[in-house]
This record gives C-alpha cells, structure tokens and sequence, in this order.
C-alpha cells in the first residue's frame, strides 16, 4: 500500500468514528431521525451556497499549479518581511515546547482533528429544521478558499521550515513520515499566507460560538480543536504567527460577510413575497 493510500485510508476511518459518534452525542438522535427522512429537501434548499463552495473548490485544485507559478512571477515576496516582523517565534515555541508527547497531539490535531472540525458542523448544521445556518456555514467555507486562494496568488512568501531550518523543524513530518504524502497533495511551499488551517479553524470556532444554545455540548469542543490546530500550525513549524494572524481575521470577515449574504438574501426574498410592502420597503396605505 502506498503511504498516500495508507494515510487516506487511516483518516477515513478515524474521522468517519469520530462523526459517527459526534452525531450521536452532540446532536442527538432525534434530529439525525428527521434529517434522514427531509434530506432531500434540506439539500435541494442548501443546493446555491453548496454549488457555490464546490466551485471554489475545483478552482483552487485545477488552478493551484497555475496561480502557483502566477505568485512565484508577479507575487509580493514577503517572506524576510514576515521573519524580520516576529523574528524567532516560532523557533522558540518549538524550543519550549517540544516533546514526543506534545508532537505526537499537536501532529494528530493538524491532520485528523482538523478534518474532523470542519466536517462535523455540515452534519450538525443541517439536522437543524431552519437551513439558515448551514448556508451561512457553506458561504463562510467558499469565502475562506476563494479568498485565500487570491491572497496565496498575491503574496508569495516561504514558512518557518523553509527559511530557517537550523531553527524550525518540520515536526509533523518527524512524528510520521507518511504525513508528507497526504500535505504534499494539497499544499506547496509558498501557501502560507493566510493559513488556510487557522481560517476555517476560527470560523467553525466562530460559529460555534454564535450556535452555542443549539449545540451546547459542541462549543467548548469546537473552541478547543480550533485552537490546538491554531497552536499546531506553528508549533509544526508550517506557518508563521503573521500567517495565524491573518488566517484569524480572514475567518471573522468571511462569518461577518456570510451572515449579511445569507441574512440579506432572506430579507430580500421575504420583500418580494410581501404583497403589502411597497418598493421602498415600507406598508401600503389601505
């Protein structure tokens, strides 16, 4: 078995455990009953915004060799920017830090923890009877790509890893060589900023958060997962703090943005079937 098969099928597993046994902790099996028997129309109602994220998702995977060499060309270089901003952070956390424990989680939450985070809220969101929230969700995750597949164009620039060796180690690839099969797929050298990681990690946080009377239980775990990936992103030695910072406020504008697309959308909707509103907006006169 090939050690990209070999990873792929590991996450798989896990992560399909993990949502399994989510689902039936965190969002019970009432709703996961009435999901089943309104899939169809949950997903035809969700079919725009999910439309949406898979098209993003097919521009970043066709054009990422393009738009890569696009950055290395015409992109801002930015890396000895980056490193003279915050210098050694990253190294000293390593320094600090750095156990065979410690790796072996931060290591396990980068990979497997991650996927589990963003998946879950898909399964979570639409088990609720209003659709507003998986939209917003949907909106938010095609916001976090297509944005950050435009910065990745705009700004070429190196990690920790790669600038300063002798400092940083790749701790992710010393805790399992095999990881490098499945990241080499889907990352390059000079995606690091914003970090894709920490965005969608902070948004589900976000929406969490703002869901917390839906999903009680789901909250302080999600809140938890963000910020060991966060943690994780530098303490592997794959990002720079500048690249966590910007992934941060990447996720809190694309939540804000999906929120007044979403909202937006319904207000505008419900004026149009409003019969007793006039075009601006306000109640006819009888």
């Amino acid at each position: 078995m090939s050690r990209l098969l070999s990873v792929v099928s590991s996450l798989s597993l896990w992560v399909s455990s993990a949502l399994l046994v989510a689902s039936v902790a965190i969002v019970g099996p009432r709703r996961l009953y009435e999901l089943w028997n309104d899939a169809r129309r949950r997903l035809w109602e969700i079919r725009v915004p999910f439309a949406g994220l898979v098209a993003v998702l097919i521009a970043s995977a066709v054009g990422r060799s393009s738009l890569q060499t696009v950055s290395e060309l015409f992109g801002l270089r930015l890396t000895w920017a980056i490193y003279a901003l915050e210098g050694n952070f990253v190294a000293w956390l390593q320094t600090t830090f750095a156990t065979p424990q410690v790796t072996m989680y931060f290591s396990s939450v980068y990979v497997y923890g991650y996927v589990f985070l963003v998946a879950f809220p898909f399964i979570a969101y639409l088990a609720l009877p209003r659709a507003a929230t998986i939209k917003r969700l949907l909106v938010a995750y095609a916001l976090n790509y297509g944005v950050g597949l435009v910065l990745y164009t705009v700004v070429f620039a190196h990690g920790p890893r790669n600038v300063i060796p002798e400092m940083v180690t790749s701790l992710l690839f010393t805790h399992n060589p095999n990881f490098m099969a499945l990241t080499g797929e889907v990352n390059k050298p000079a995606n690091v900023f914003p970090s894709l990681h920490t965005s969608l990690s902070v948004t589900v946080a976000t929406f969490a958060v703002l869901t917390r009377r839906k999903y009680p239980l789901w909250t302080p775990i999600a809140v938890w997962l963000a910020a060991s990936v966060v943690v994780a992103t530098m303490y592997l030695g794959i990002h720079w703090l500048t690249d966590v910072v910007g992934g941060t406020a990447l996720a809190l504008g694309s939540v804000y943005l999906s929120y007044r697309f979403v909202d937006g959308d319904a207000d505008r909707a419900e004026a149009d079937d409003d019969p007793d509103r006039s075009e601006g907006g306000e109640a006819t006169s009888g």
